[in-house]
């Protein structure tokens, strides 16, 4: 049997979807990427939300709205994907990273806390797996006095709006994903969602930002934000296609000279359709994830299988992330080579920045990051998506628990011949005469 990793799961219903988009003339950024906008924003609970090409695209449009460049600083974790870094050298700010918390894949907040400077003009945690962070705990961290007191927004930004650092959500992989009843996306201050072919819900590739209403703050205007995305995302140019397409309304004007990150109809198809599936895209999801906890927890093996779901939250299930407890990297790599032999795709996510060339050439080094460095070595991502049957995953579980007794004997054999020439070398060392 053979396992993939994480195909998307398309049907006819997402086939025709697209079709009638092709079918209709309109194919750039039109009148079902604005429809996708209003139902996601819909099922977010937020004022608005803005389509674009990347999740990448949408936390640097955030960054840029904010007035974030050169000279600030905006901190994420060390345990993510570049993406969550990158975008804040591309508006030439300074990337600040955290370690995680011990045995976790969250940043650690108190470490957070203390990272925060005047420069710090924004804050990326990461919803890794689909689990919604803490943020309870980080915008108490956030508010705290001692914190409050360190953040100096720039004047006639829209930092200056906050109290607080702002927080930007990386939720490319919680979208779907709840928290004490609250949908990702209406819970940190902006969110940008992923829907790339792996994920939850997909357009191919794509991503959207949203943010929480703030009725509070006086002057705040989400039509206007709005509007500023779309001036981001698409040259500058006052008018955009779909209003320049009514008769006689050719007219429009560049007011800066901006980028090009719009989502198109045909990716808006596929999403909207997509979306009506959402729930119970969702709902298999889960029981897979359950399936995994039941499955793997009663193997025996000392395993730390990510949880999912609790009391106060729901995960959108993206990945099945699973520690090797007490194995070594080295260990966790022969493992997921087995599992290859077995037909069965995994993968790890992720390595920690400071691991990676382009962030030790900014200076960070893997040694100051050892929570993360610890999470890294021993964890591996099994295939979850819903096009997995039961049987394939219990065909996952049974090929997992061979792979791991496999790769435990080879290094249990390994031990023993280590063992062995360390006692000849003694027995060698203890037959030399005595004035050697």
């Amino acid at each position: 049997m053979r396992v993939e990793f994480s195909p998307p799961d398309i049907t006819e219903a997402e086939i025709e979807a697209v079709a009638e988009a092709l079918r209709s003339g309109w194919i750039t950024t039109g009148p079902r990427t604005k429809r996708l906008e209003q139902q996601l924003a819909a099922w977010c609970q937020t004022p608005r939300v803005v389509c674009l090409n990347s999740a990448t695209a949408a936390l640097e449009c955030a960054l840029r709205l904010l007035g974030i460049g050169p000279g600030d600083e905006v901190i994420t974790s060390a345990y993510t994907y570049t993406a969550s870094a990158s975008v804040i050298c591309h508006v030439g700010a300074t990337p600040v990273l955290i370690d995680t918390a011990p045995g976790s894949y969250q940043m650690d907040y108190e470490a957070l806390a203390a990272a925060i400077t005047p420069r710090t003009k924004a804050v990326i945690p990461v919803d890794i797996a689909g689990v919604m962070c803490d943020y309870d705990t980080l915008q108490a961290v956030l508010r705290r006095e001692s914190v409050k007191a360190r953040y100096a927004p720039a004047a006639a930004t829209l930092q200056a709006t906050f109290d607080h650092v702002p927080v930007l959500a990386d939720g490319a992989h919680s979208f779907g994903a709840t928290r004490q009843g609250r949908p990702s996306g209406s819970v940190a201050d902006f969110t940008a969602f992923s829907f790339h072919a792996v994920k939850n819900l997909t357009t191919a590739e794509g991503g959207a930002l949203t943010w929480r209403a703030r009725p509070e703050v006086a002057g705040w205007d989400d039509e206007a934000l709005y509007r500023q995305m779309m001036l981001l995302s698409l040259h500058g140019q006052s008018r955009d296609a779909l209003s320049k397409n009514k008769p006689g309304a050719w007219e429009y004007d560049i007011v800066a000279p901006y980028y090009k990150c719009n989502m198109t109809d045909l990716a808006a198809a596929l999403g909207l359709a997509q979306l009506e599936r959402i729930p119970a895209l969702l709902a298999r999801r889960r029981a897979l994830l359950e399936r995994y906890a039941k499955g793997l927890g009663d193997s025996g093996l000392r395993l730390d299988v990510l949880a999912h779901y609790s009391a106060c939250a729901s995960s959108s299930g993206h990945l099945c992330m699973v520690r090797l407890i007490g194995r070594s990297e080295a260990f966790r790599n022969r493992f997921i080579e087995r599992m290859a032999a077995r037909q069965i795709a995994c993968n790890v996510h992720y390595k920690p920045l400071p691991l990676l060339t382009a962030y030790r050439d900014l200076g960070f080094d893997i040694r100051d990051f050892p929570n993360a460095l610890a999470q890294y070595q021993c964890e591996v991502t099994l295939p979850v998506h819903t096009r997995l049957t039961d049987e394939a995953l219990d065909y996952v579980i049974a090929a997992f628990c061979e792979a791991y007794e496999e790769c435990a004997q080879a290094d249990a054999q390994a031990g023993e011949q280590a063992d062995a020439q360390a006692g000849e070398q003694v027995a060698d060392a203890n037959e030399l005469p005595a004035d050697v």
